[in-house]
């Protein structure tokens, strides 16, 4: 069975920092994509308390909310060298991540530099009709998973959608 990420992506009103990094394990991302036929294909440097990590990830739609994701641990050599054939077509998206347990599940807030309002938040789920519920402080603007302007791949080429 191949492997699966089913996640659901919504867009939210950008939280307290100081408050949500008490709460959750932050990590400092870079990740950059690279020319590939179908599906996305991306390098990602991780950044987490002074550890550095690189993964290659490629990842193909299934559906609205499955996609097939394969990755692989990268050394920071291979990583270079995996940058020097980036896209040209897209920019590094830079973000910074907020991992926050809240129930059963753990939520993935990226915040990133071109918003001061907004900020997107995933949950990744066993299945397509999973029930969740939202931690209590997060002001859900609305779901985005269907809306391909919210995609990293996609923000890496355009200009983002506006903040809200």
């Amino acid at each position: 069975m191949p492997p699966y990420e089913i996640e659901r992506k919504y867009l939210i009103q950008r939280p307290d920092l100081l408050n949500l990094s008490t709460l959750c394990r932050v990590k400092e991302i870079c990740q950059t994509y690279l020319p590939t036929a179908e599906g996305s294909l991306r390098v990602r440097r991780t950044e987490e308390r002074g550890t550095v990590s690189y993964v290659e990830t490629a990842k193909r739609s299934v559906s609205t909310l499955r996609r097939i994701e394969i990755e692989r641990e990268l050394t920071e050599e291979e990583y270079e060298r995996r940058l020097a054939a980036r896209d040209p077509r897209r920019q590094t998206i830079r973000k910074t991540r907020y991992c926050l347990p809240y129930g059963n599940h753990i939520f993935e807030i990226d915040i990133y530099p071109f918003w001061t309002k907004q900020a997107v938040m995933e949950v990744e789920l066993k299945e397509e009709n999973e029930e969740f519920s939202f931690p209590p402080f997060i002001k859900v603007i609305r779901e985005v998973s269907e809306d391909p302007r919210y995609s990293n791949h996609a923000m890496a080429r355009e200009i983002p959608p506006e903040d809200e």
